[in-house]
């Protein structure tokens, strides 16, 4: 009965505390993409005397972009690792080894990595695209400020 308790327990961590974060990340890099590209819709390039003002401007916030594509996988990764730690020690409190459960547990376990990676994947890409208008819009900036 204890290890009912604590296997529901841990399964549940897995899956609403690395799961929750891993949603949470994807929100918030799907929130900040959309308003990054209506930002850039928005910008005035002639309202800006300084081209440094433009470029803070215009790289507001996109770093959270890159940190949530290069440690989404990690979230996942530390999933997997929990979701097996669970795994061993459930095997390791019966004392008998059962097949079914042991792959049941370890897929479970992957889940969480390849959650990672559906994250971090969009929030490169969206990273990357907004990188290119900022190039774009710095070029148009320079260009129609050229002496």
């Amino acid at each position: 009965m204890q290890t009912n308790n604590f296997l529901t327990y841990a399964e549940n961590v897995l899956d609403y505390g690395i799961m929750g974060i891993l949603i949470l990340m994807s929100i918030v890099t799907l929130w900040l993409f959309i308003e990054r590209m209506m930002f850039y819709k928005s910008v005035r390039i002639e309202d800006y005397k300084h081209r440094d003002n433009l470029d803070l401007d215009l790289t507001d916030n996109i770093s959270i972009l890159s940190a949530i594509g290069t440690n989404a996988p990690y979230v996942g990764l530390l999933g997997t690792v929990v979701g097996i730690m669970i795994t061993f020690y459930t095997m390791g409190d019966v004392g008998a080894v059962d097949a079914k459960k042991i792959m049941v547990g370890l897929a479970l376990a992957l889940k969480a990595t390849a959650m990672g990676l559906v994250v971090a994947m969009p929030a490169i890409i969206a990273y990357t695209i907004t990188l290119r208008k900022i190039e774009r819009i710095l070029t148009k900036y320079d260009v129609a400020n050229e002496v």
